[in-house]
């Protein structure tokens, strides 16, 4: 439904223009420059029908709503803030140089801005749509019922149900070839599956792992796969004690038995982790050693730090199915086991899925299970928003974990010019993490999408998304429905 004023090209991370046709950067790395791409329509509803075309003022509304508290629009439906955008640093830095130049002004050389430039958090919204629906004294309106510059108009969503989007006639980047989209949330993997054998669906999310041999014999689909840029974890509350002591961290590390959680949970489609990065990430530091599964070596830390006769915590864990974990509770279970062996007893909690975020954000949790996909394939994309300083405050930081040196280390690599500099300072930071045990980093899975044989032209994304503008159904332009 949106755009960004750069993107990544369908498949790769590579930086494409949208929105912004061209760019320019300051020798001092602290400005850019977008040139806007002219004659872009916005999408239009039953409410609101735009009377001008995308330019620099949608640009302002859409980053000056996320940076202003005081925006009226600030708060999104249900209450909900920016904390993605809190966690980048990324306020006040915007302004207009003219009806079709927008400027970006930066407090200090940020490496990874063009990528982060085109993840979801920067789309653009229009700036009249908002304004037109506050003038009638409904402001949610603009968030129940979206507007945007994309391949795809809002059709209708049934909550918990179906979502329906329908092609627009007028996108810049040319109509998609499929006339309607829609997204079936089918909550459970199984109905998936039985609906995409029998055509109902065909294009599926998430399959179950004991599928995916059956999946690939099956001569009406096919079976897409991509190493996953993820990361599945474990994140101990350091604020809350006994994990406030990274010996209790590490014990609980070398209590949990990873390569059996691989088989039993991934069915082997994925690898252990070690670091806070996917391994397919430049400046993945191969050199770190694992903590192996070792309970004695576990008995050992837990008695120095004063915990020799073990004792009680709760582990929450995932609700739903994510593409770095395909069975929380199935995990939490196991780990349940091997933390027993070691006197730890963990109780097992978890709820709906908006509220377990909602009150991991607020930092109710002492163990957290977690995870994460790439956005942009820049190692700043795990680090900053997952382990910084500023992403204990956000609610992305789930250890609360706030280290003095790992964060100088992170910081000096954003604004480090080359890429070969900035790997030998994550290279480090990879170090003090793994030294500190702010989690127990689980596994990085392979990703499947499964598909019908009739669909052409769609491609796995290399960030978890799923994008539809070339896709289509072999021979008409019938609906594709994704489940």
């Amino acid at each position: 439904m949106f755009n960004r004023l750069v993107e990544f090209e369908i498949g790769t991370t590579n930086i494409v223009p949208a929105l912004a046709e061209s760019w320019t950067v300051s020798p001092d790395g602290k400005t850019y420059t977008f040139k806007l791409r002219k004659g872009v329509k916005f999408h239009s509803n039953a409410n609101f029908k735009p009377a001008r075309d995308f330019n620099a003022d949608d640009v302002l509304f859409s980053w000056n709503r996320m940076a202003d508290d005081n925006h009226p629009f600030h708060k999104m439906t249900a209450g909900q803030t920016f904390s993605y955008y809190d966690d980048m640093g990324m306020k006040n830095i915007v302004d207009k140089v003219d009806e079709y130049t927008v400027r970006f002004n930066l407090k200090r050389p940020e490496a990874p801005f063009l990528a982060d430039m085109a993840m979801d958090f920067a789309s653009i919204l229009s700036k009249d749509y908002f304004e037109a629906m506050q003038k009638k004294g409904t402001p949610n309106a603009a968030d129940v019922y979206p507007i945007g510059t994309g391949p795809f108009e809002f059709g209708s969503y049934q909550k918990d149900a179906i979502i329906r989007y329908k092609a627009f006639d007028h996108y810049w980047g040319g109509r998609p070839k499929i006339d309607n989209l829609v997204y079936s949330i089918t909550r459970d993997a199984t109905a998936r599956y039985a609906k995409l054998k029998t055509g109902e669906c065909q294009v599926m999310a998430f399959p179950k792992p004991a599928d995916l041999d059956e999946m690939k014999k099956d001569p009406q689909l096919s079976v897409l796969q991509k190493e996953g840029l993820n990361i599945g974890y474990i994140a101990f509350n350091v604020e809350k004690k006994p994990f406030d002591d990274k010996r209790v961290r590490q014990a609980l590390n070398l209590a949990t038995n990873k390569e059996a959680i691989l088989k039993a949970v991934y069915l082997g489609n994925g690898q252990m982790a070690k670091n806070p990065i996917a391994p397919i990430l430049w400046s993945y530091n191969n050199a770190v050693k694992d903590y192996p599964y070792d309970p004695a070596k576990a008995k050992e830390l837990l008695a120095q730090a004063g915990l020799a006769n073990g004792f009680e915590l709760e582990l929450w864990y995932l609700p739903v199915t994510r593409p770095y974990n395909p069975d929380g509770k199935r995990m939490a279970e196991m780990i349940q086991a091997d933390w027993e062996k070691v006197g730890v007893k963990a109780k097992l909690l978890t709820y709906e899925w908006a509220e377990y975020r909602k009150r991991a954000k607020g930092g109710e949790h002492q163990v957290v299970m977690f995870g994460w996909s790439g956005d942009n394939g820049d190692p700043d994309n795990f680090f900053v928003p997952l382990l910084g300083c500023e992403a204990v405050k956000g609610g992305g930081n789930n250890a609360r974990w706030c280290n003095k040196p790992f964060e100088d280390l992170i910081i000096k690599a954003a604004q480090t010019p080359k890429q070969a500099d900035r790997a030998k300072l994550y290279e480090q930071a990879q170090m003090i993490f793994k030294e500190e045990a702010p989690w127990i980093t689980v596994a990085h899975s392979i990703r499947f999408d499964p598909i019908r044989k009739e669909v052409k032209g769609y491609k796995m994304d290399a960030t978890a998304h799923h994008y539809f503008d070339k896709a289509e159904i072999a021979g008409s332009r019938a609906d594709l429905a994704v489940k």
